[in-house]
């Protein structure tokens, strides 16, 4: 069985508003929790509890992920401004 090569690089990932996605999803997630709560006794009868306690689960680790996700922003800004610093050193420091 021949092992498998990739015939071209992959491509680059795309970075969009990913703090405001997560924080969007996990709003989300709380919201369905809390609308499932006036239910609590229908799901119970019914054996489905773990639809409510899901919800809640996403929620809190969706908090986890806010927490990641601007960490993650300010260092690939924090990054930036460093490298941006450094190229204004270079080609500025040349001159003298």
């Amino acid at each position: 069985m021949a092992k498998w090569t990739a015939k071209h690089e992959a491509p680059e990932p795309l970075e969009g508003p990913i703090v405001a996605t997560v924080t969007g999803g996990t709003i989300l997630w709380f919201a369905m929790f809390l609308v499932q709560l006036p239910f609590y006794g229908w799901f119970a009868d019914r054996d489905l509890l773990w639809w409510v306690w899901c919800c809640a689960a996403g929620g809190f680790l969706g908090l986890i992920g806010v927490w990641y996700v601007r960490g993650r922003d300010a260092a690939l800004k924090r990054h930036a401004a460093e490298a941006q610093a450094v190229r204004g050193e270079e080609s500025g420091g040349g001159s003298g």
